[in-house]
């Protein structure tokens, strides 16, 4: 009886709308965190950067353990209560992006020519 219930929990979130990734900054209840997303704009006439913070509360499903730090991805679904219309869909592993991204660079700098040895390493400075 517990795959029927968790298949109709499914079914009955149906995710539609913003699909966000989100950082979970609090979670006080089981089934309820509060993420934060930061959007980061530019602003032509004073040419600087805006970064606005905005927080949702959003439902943690039985299958998925979160905690707080945990970068999440989370869909927009019908209204759970007063205030969370969002769950979390899964966990996204920040450390394996942040070693692909580590990998990328130094595979980048291994194709650099032995050769300009010296403008090589003035310009990774």
């Amino acid at each position: 009886m517990k795959k029927d219930a968790k298949i109709e929990t499914k079914k009955n979130l149906s995710v539609r709308g913003k699909l966000i990734e989100a950082k979970i900054i609090r979670m006080k209840s089981k089934k309820t965190a509060h993420v934060e997303v930061k959007t980061i704009k530019y602003i032509p006439k004073y040419e600087r950067y805006l970064v606005k913070k905005s927080r949702f509360a959003v439902h943690v499903p039985d299958e998925i353990t979160v905690a707080v730090g945990d970068t999440v991805l989370c869909g927009e679904t019908r209204k759970i209560s007063k205030t969370k219309s969002m769950i979390i869909l899964k966990k996204i592993d920040v450390d394996n992006t942040k070693s692909e991204k580590l990998k990328k660079t130094k595979s980048a700098e291994s194709t650099i020519k032995a050769g300009d040895e010296e403008w090589n390493q003035s310009v990774l400075m």
